[in-house]
């Protein structure tokens, strides 16, 4: 059985490895075909676009988002082990790194004046309780259940882009987010949180 296991995952290795993408990607660092970055820009730059609005929400920071990914992607396609997974997963896992950074950076986020219903104090007070108490839950569970949680939510991925990007299938991501909701409900309400 396991050397069955060995197999397939070697000959799933060869496969990516000799996806046009991935020859692609090869291209980029060896430079033939000349315009292999171009060819994969195509291939992805909507995807990584989309992303980016879903994530970041502004057209500015998506485009920016696509010119980064690129740029990143000239730089660091030698990195590419198609033992990790696909092409497809290699770009978007960058894209989604990169969105992270994006929003992280102050200048990126447009600056909202308070509006004149904000919450009392106590509110923000018991928003950042609930987040202490979140933030504990998912420390709990196992990385796995944590890290679908994690692309869903924080990233605003679909389930087929988490199956892509870790390299499951989808029916197993889809199992996962299950009973990582189910943990989850359970350390809530552990920590006196209704979840």
């Amino acid at each position: 059985r396991a050397k069955a296991a060995k197999i397939c995952a070697v000959s799933s290795t060869d496969a990516v490895a000799d996806s046009p993408e991935a020859r692609l990607l090869l291209g980029v660092v060896s430079g033939h075909p000349p315009d292999a970055l171009d060819q994969l820009y195509h291939r992805y730059a909507g995807r990584v676009y989309g992303l980016g609005l879903r994530q970041l929400g502004d057209r500015q920071l998506a485009e920016e988002l696509v010119q980064e990914t690129f740029l990143r992607l000239w730089r660091t396609a030698g990195s590419f082990d198609p033992g990790r997974g696909s092409v497809t997963a290699f770009v978007l896992t960058m894209a989604r790194r990169i969105a992270i950074d994006l929003w992280r950076r102050p200048s990126s986020r447009p600056f909202d004046p308070e509006p004149p219903d904000a919450p009392a104090p106590g509110d923000k007070v018991e928003s950042v309780l609930t987040a202490v108490a979140v933030n504990g839950a998912m420390a709990t569970l196992s990385r796995e259940h944590r890290e679908v949680l994690e692309l869903s939510y924080r990233g605003d991925l679909k389930q087929t882009e988490i199956a892509e990007i870790l390299g499951i299938p989808l029916g197993t991501v889809k199992t996962r987010t299950y009973y990582a909701l189910r943990a989850l409900k359970l350390a809530l309400q552990e920590r006196g949180v209704d979840g």
